[in-house]
This record gives C-alpha cells, structure tokens and sequence, in this order.
C-alpha cells in the first residue's frame, strides 16, 4: 500500500519540488496539497509542469492544521512554511499523532535561547523541541527515526555540515580557525516579490549577505560541535550568485592529521554506499551544473602545504539535496523504504 502524503505549503519553491518528488515517487500517494493563497484553484492550473503527473482534480485546500488531523488517512506531512509559521501546524498535528517533516528552521536546533538569538524572537513551541529530531541521512546517528517530527536540514549547512562531520568526529581537522565561503541560487531566497532578488537585478552580479551572523551560522555550529564533542565556532560567508539554483561552498579547515589520504579514507568510510554523497578526487573541485535536479552533494579536498590546511569543496542543488530532496529521503528511511526511492 502506498503512502500518503501532504504537503503544507505548497506554493513555494521547496513547496513546489516536493510535489514533483512526491508526484513520480512509485511509493507515495500526493494525497493533499495547501496554500493559503490558491486554496480552492487546481494544481495544474497553477502548476502545469505537473500536467499528466497529478491527477486533474487535486485542488489546493486551505492550509488547516485541523482538518489534516482529521484525515486519518495520511501517514506523513510536510511542511513547507516560513519559520515561526511552522512551528503552529507542528504542535497541532504531532499531538494528534501524526508524522511530520518540517522544512523550516524552526526545530532545527535544540536550544530555544539560540533560537531567539538567530530569529529575533522566542521559540513558538521551545516544548516540541525536545520531540524533534535533525536530520542529515548520512551523518545523523540511528535512533532518530522514533522521533514524532523532523528537521530537514537548511541548504547551507547540508553543504557544510556533510563533509565536515565526519572529519571533526574522527579528529582528521582541527575545530578551530574553520572558515566556510558559499555561493546560493537566487531561489534559495524563497519565492517572494522584492526588487533585489529579481533576476535582472541580481544578472552578473555576486554579493555576500548576512555577515557575520547568518542565520544557518547556528545550525552549523550546533551540529560541528555535536561531531566534535566540544564547541566549533566557524566563520560562515554566504553569497547570492546570479544563478537559478544550487549552492557551492568552498570551506578552509586547519588539518590536525595533514595527510589528504587520512582526510579521504574517512570520507569513504562514512558514506560507503550512500548514493547521495558524490566523493571527487582530490584536486577535481564539484560543479553545481552537475548537481542541481539532483539529491546529491559532491565534494572534494585538496591539502595545502603552505597553509596546513585542507580546502574543501562542496557543490549541491538547494531545493533538492538542500531542501525537498533531502526532506523525501529522510521519509524513505523513515517508513523502511529505499533510501533513494523516487529520487534517482
């Protein structure tokens, strides 16, 4: 029997990439699709790349947090909703049972204090926290698929957190002195009509933003520590590059162990088999061009004798990998499917 799945918010970008993922998933059963401003207008109007993918009846329904409960049918939802929003659609369908994928920031990290720090406010449910567990597929530890809901992790820190996990918890890098240089398509700004964040705007053109505390800074470091076993402070320098989608990092780290074989025998140790972890060889740097549609991260090291450092490089899609991909692979671990069901 397949799943059955919604997806709260679906008019986004990310909102948007899960119904193609969840639409051609052979697994899945797009139950439920919500907007609170196309509630009523079907899909396909809205959306006609998914002609032909969705059946011509599926409407958008108004985004009711209540009326999800009631559908006994479902088994997960998504929720594709500005931070802060999510968290009101989370304690009411987590209390009624159901299982739920947030893929806003809001119960990414587990201090509610660093919440406020970062978002400018107080946690909306700081009690749901403790139920919530974050997710990268291919670092996180096993034990969090009992948790009731998931964080699906933001598309900066998938690029960052990935390769360096792995290497903070085998002690190959040092936890000091990291300093991470990324790169965003315009979506990763979310659809949303403001003058600098249209294309002709943005056309040649690269500008950092957010310095020195962008807010995925806190993901990151809470995540780095929980690898290393003591606080990683790091510096994070995102950019906003005239391109559609896709992030690049290119991260600077001190080698503790400086030999590039070490480095490499702990990456393939760790993703040994996750075909979502593309692993380069050294000195051949990722591309987004060959991740973007993808729900896979490349990366590569090479070691720099001048410095002692490392210089890795990372190249991913943020609506896939960074976003609504990673958010489906999480739900085939999750119900015992596939790991890349539906995405490859």
């Amino acid at each position: 029997m397949k799943l059955k799945a919604a997806i709260v918010g679906a008019s986004g970008y990310s909102g948007e990439e899960l119904i193609r993922l969840l639409a051609g998933h052979p697994q899945v059963d797009l139950a439920a699709v919500t907007s609170r401003s196309l509630a009523g207008k079907p899909l396909i109007e809205q959306m006609p790349q998914f002609r032909g993918l969705v059946p011509a009846d599926l409407c958008f329904t108004a985004s009711d947090a209540e009326a999800l409960t009631a559908d006994a049918s479902l088994d997960v939802i998504f929720l594709a909703l500005p931070h802060g929003v999510a968290a009101e659609y989370a304690v009411t369908l987590v209390a009624a049972g159901k299982k739920v994928i947030d893929l806003s920031a809001d119960f990414r990290l587990g201090c509610p204090k660093l919440y406020e720090e970062y978002y400018g406010k107080p946690h909306p449910e700081p009690e749901l926290l403790e139920k919530a567990a974050y997710v990268i597929p291919e670092v996180t530890p096993d034990g969090w698929q009992s948790a009731p809901l998931i964080a699906s992790p933001g598309c900066y820190p998938t690029s960052i957190i990935t390769p360096l996990y792995p290497l903070l918890k085998n002690g190959i890098i040092k936890t000091t002195g990291i300093v991470a240089n990324s790169l965003s398509g315009i979506s990763g700004a979310g659809r949303k009509t403001a003058e600098h964040l249209l294309f002709a705007e943005r056309a040649e053109s690269v500008k950092a933003y957010g310095l020195p505390k962008h807010r995925h800074l806190s993901e990151i470091e809470e995540q780095l520590s929980d690898a290393a076993g003591e606080s990683v402070v790091i510096n994070f320098n995102p950019h906003l590059a005239p391109m559609r989608r896709g992030i690049a990092s290119t991260i600077t780290v001190p080698a503790a162990k400086p030999e590039i074989e070490a480095l490499y025998s702990v990456w393939e140790s760790a993703f040994e088999g996750r075909a979502c972890v593309g692993i380069l060889p050294t000195g051949q740097t990722p591309d987004t061009a060959h991740t973007v549609g993808t729900n896979r991260v490349d990366m590569s090291a090479v070691y720099d004798e001048r410095t002692g450092n490392f210089v890795i490089t990372s190249a991913e899609d943020n609506l896939v990998k960074g976003a609504s991909g990673q958010a489906v692979q999480i739900m085939n671990l999750w119900f015992g499917l596939k790991e890349t069901e539906g995405l490859f």
